[in-house]
């Protein structure tokens, strides 16, 4: 059997693409070395946020309206509930240096992308930010952007969903399979997995902090960096009810490099509070998944006490993930440079989840017709020429 085409990685992007394939075609293959959703990569940890005003670009801005559409198809079919509407908080300084995702003046951006694309929004000043959010420790001189339809994804649940849907249209699921090699057989694509051999018309690589292995022989393996990233939950000391979806929203506190969500996991379920950091390079094999004492508190000392009020020092829960990161912090979105029928993504840098249902969609028109509507020139890999070291 020739497949129409195969999905390698069936993480935020590859399970997307594997569901949007399947609704074109029944013969897809999805392959992935784990058994998705799985903690090995970039895709869990209960929580992503999502919002529309993209301040990594604007013409990130309809990827992520896209994938709001597809999430609440989604939700109908699997009758789930895939994306909680919180608002969002995004605080810092206009027109900041100080780079988030590895582009300055963030929230500058944000404003100007929700007035470009008209989306619902509101601009609070410091007493106002102190009044409607209790559970922060705002600074003189911040700003603050509210986004009426910012909010989370569960990201498990959004995996299982789109990979439980492909497989209903007919798509096949390999899981624990690992793809050994692929090359070019003519027109087509043979891939040769610890398990057997298939053939394919199209190749679809989206296997995150594992893409550099595809990459090797070209000069674009130099653009991806993998890094670890430590996601804590804090024990809230104040009043629970305060911390939850309807009365705290998503938030980026951009210019002290901090995001979250509000509680939901009960009571005792903690508050998720992150950084991030781009000092540790690292490979998904090597990392360090286990989070030291030390590492716990200085992140309370150092970003959490400092920022909210009534978050404890206890952490009731910890997790690793990856980030694959582009020095400038946009995505990868291209044909293999040396292989005709293999498409290739790295749609993460820290910001890719909120996208991937639509980098999903991307990736199945490119692959069965060759072309897509979106525009997706700024992930081209000649985009990236000119920062290859």
């Amino acid at each position: 059997m020739v497949y129409d085409a195969i999905v390698v990685g069936l993480g935020a992007v590859g399970s997307a693409a594997l569901y949007q394939l399947s609704k074109q075609t029944s013969h897809v293959l999805g392959i992935d070395r784990f058994k998705p959703p799985h903690p090995f990569g970039s895709t869990h940890s209960d929580s992503r946020i999502t919002r529309q005003a993209i301040g990594e670009g604007a013409y990130f801005v309809p990827l992520a309206l896209r994938s709001y559409e597809i999430w609440r198809e989604l939700e109908q079919r699997t009758n789930q509930q895939l994306l909680t509407i919180t608002g969002g908080l995004f605080v810092g300084k206009e027109h900041s240096r100080i780079q988030t995702h590895n582009k300055p003046g963030w929230l500058t951006t944000t404003i100007e992308a929700a007035k470009q694309f008209g989306i619902a929004h509101q601009l609070l000043d410091v007493p106002t930010l102190r009044k409607r959010f209790p559970q922060f420790q705002f600074l003189d001189g911040d700003l603050g952007y509210y986004e009426e339809n910012a909010g989370f994804l569960r990201p498990e649940q959004c995996l299982s969903a789109q990979l439980t849907q492909a497989h209903q249209n007919g798509a096949i699921i390999h899981p624990y399979e690992q793809m050994l090699s692929f090359e070019q057989t003519g027109p087509e694509i043979r891939v040769q997995t610890d398990e057997a051999v298939y053939q394919t018309r199209k190749l679809i690589l989206t296997t995150g902090p594992w893409i550099t292995e595809s990459l090797r022989t070209t000069p674009y393996r130099e653009l991806l960096k993998v890094y670890r990233q430590v996601q804590y939950w804090f024990d809230i000391q104040g009043d629970y009810p305060t911390y939850t979806p309807d009365r705290m929203p998503v938030f980026i506190l951009s210019d002290r490099d901090l995001y979250g969500f509000p509680a939901i996991g009960g009571a005792d379920g903690g508050i998720k509070i992150a950084t991030e950091q781009y000092s540790e390079i690292t490979t998904p094999n090597d990392v360090v998944r286990t989070v030291s004492q030390a590492e716990i508190e200085q992140m309370y000392e150092q970003y959490v006490a400092p920022n909210f009020v009534g978050v404890g020092p206890e952490c009731v829960k910890s997790t690793v993930c990856l980030y694959t990161m582009t020095p400038n912090g946009d995505f990868i979105i291209d044909q293999h440079p040396d292989y005709a029928n293999v498409l290739l993504t790295s749609a993460c840098s820290g910001h890719g989840f909120k996208h991937s249902a639509a980098v999903g969609q991307i990736l199945a028109e490119l692959a069965l017709q060759g072309k897509t509507n979106f525009d997706i020139q700024a992930f081209r890999l000649q985009s990236f020429s000119g920062l290859i070291n």
